[in-house]
């Protein structure tokens, strides 16, 4: 289906909740829309060796968490490369691209300028594009509503959904989540069972349990996420494009959250 306009989109819910899925299944319906994973640039930056990963290599070997300047710097440049921004919005002070590799690379820019972007006040809005195949949803970022506000700066997100499932069924959910590690392949219990109790269904190899895929330790992540996600939801209904969208189980919440996309997007 043809998007008339851009969407500009995250997804807010606790973990569990299948945020991964509806995203996959949002980028099958909607072939405008792109994913745009932090992670993901992070790890290309540090993997190509620019200047921004070398800086961000160094604070996760440390143990640290990488700064929200560094990270509103990386989506910023990822979105220019797509020409997706434009007009002057917040310096680059290190170019993101992966052929940023030499010194000559780094631009620095005036103090004063900077001071405001790392303040959260851009000297002037960069112009975010309306065009539908300039549509993403934005995986990673931001998780509180101090990094919401900074991200306006940067760019306005238009749509910003919260995925709500009972606490007892993601609980469930999880209990009953079972990995083939080498591949990756995901089994549950309860809706997805192996053909075999324990068994990969392609290689027959014994199936593991992630060590966090524990009632207490998920007890204590989801405590976590609402502590952050509810200022984080309080900035976005204030922007008024806040929408809530519950079910039981993905297959109950996706027709609903195709309904919100035809309707703010066709």
């Amino acid at each position: 289906m043809q998007l008339r306009k851009a969407a500009r989109v995250i997804l807010v819910g606790a973990p569990g909740v299948g945020k991964g899925t509806q995203s996959e299944r949002l980028l099958r319906r909607f072939p405008q829309l792109a994913s745009i994973s932090t992670g993901d640039l992070l790890r290309s930056n540090v993997k190509n060796r620019t200047p921004l990963g070398i800086k961000a290599e160094s604070t996760i070997k440390a143990g640290g968490l990488v700064a929200d300047d560094l990270m509103l710097r990386l989506i910023s440049s990822e979105l220019r490369n797509r020409g997706w921004l434009q007009g002057h919005g917040p310096p680059q002070v290190m170019t993101l691209s992966s052929e940023a590799t030499t010194a000559a690379d780094v631009r620095i820019p005036d103090s004063m300028a900077f001071d405001a972007f790392a303040a959260g006040c851009p000297p002037s809005p960069a112009l975010a594009s309306e065009d539908p195949a300039a549509s993403f949803i934005l995986d990673g970022y931001p998780r509180n509503a101090t990094q919401a506000s900074s991200l306006e700066g940067i760019v306005p997100i238009n749509l910003a959904v919260s995925l709500k499932t009972p606490f007892d069924v993601i609980l469930e959910r999880i209990a009953g989540r079972w990995l083939h590690e080498p591949s990756g392949r995901v089994y549950n219990t309860t809706f997805n069972a192996p053909k075999i109790p324990g068994r990969d269904d392609i290689t027959g190899e014994p199936l593991m349990q992630r060590s966090d895929d524990t009632e207490d330790v998920y007890r204590a992540r989801f405590q976590k996420f609402q502590e952050a996600s509810e200022p984080l939801l309080e900035h976005y209904a204030k922007k008024g494009v806040l929408v809530e969208v519950e079910g039981m189980s993905s297959d109950e919440i996706s027709p609903k959250l195709y309904d919100v996309f035809e309707q703010r997007f066709m």
